[in-house]
């Protein structure tokens, strides 16, 4: 696990959710949502089997930052929380390590329009600020998908950039893309919401 993930008390509990580090046997429970080509298309990575799918979900490198996200025993997500270095001038670049976090999220269609993505979003925040004591939280997505950048701005992350067509899609075409952040100070005045289910 993520040496800053691995300092956290697992798995967390919000209103309706259950966070949990993901582990190998996780594949399994991932793959009927990350296999939808509604859910593939605006991932990095989209595997063509379940072999497949269950080599790279258990890649050490992988397992490092992903959580996953349980309804009532079902496992109905995944997200993934990154804990990096924040960029600093060499003689005080100790004081950045690990200031800084990347988030990204895979909600299963079914689960969609309850709120369960925003209170997971929000729990990663709370985690990100409160726990681990990160500077700046991020988090990126190609434009087209509304969703996801109505969800940052949602839990009060604001848009730093839009890219014109510099990502390469499967498809073939170029994409536009829209990167988010968050920074302590901001999320303190934002506010964590008073109730985590909403």
């Amino acid at each position: 696990m993520n040496t800053g993930l691995a300092v956290l008390t697992w798995p967390v509990h919000t209103g309706r959710l259950t966070l949990r580090p993901a582990t190998a046997g996780d594949a399994d429970a991932t793959w009927p949502f990350r296999c939808r080509e509604d859910v593939s298309r605006w991932l990095t990575r989209a595997s063509a089997t379940l072999d497949e799918h269950r080599t790279w979900f258990a890649a050490p490198d992988n397992l490092d930052k992903t959580l996953v996200v349980e309804r009532e025993g079902a496992v109905i997500g995944d997200v993934m929380l990154k804990i990096e270095d924040a960029w600093a001038q060499a003689e005080i670049a100790e004081r950045a390590r690990g200031m800084q976090a990347e988030l990204g999220w895979v909600l299963h269609p079914e689960h969609a329009g309850h709120g369960y993505a925003t209170e997971a979003v929000r729990e990663l925040l709370r985690l990100c600020f409160e726990d681990l004591g990160t500077h700046r939280v991020t988090a990126t997505c190609f434009a087209a998908n509304k969703a996801s950048w109505r969800l940052m701005e949602r839990v009060g992350m604001r848009r730093e950039f839009y890219t014109v067509r510099d990502s390469l899609h499967r498809s073939g075409e170029w994409l536009d893309c829209v990167g988010y952040a968050l920074l302590a100070d901001e999320w303190k005045r934002f506010g964590a919401p008073c109730d985590r289910a909403s």
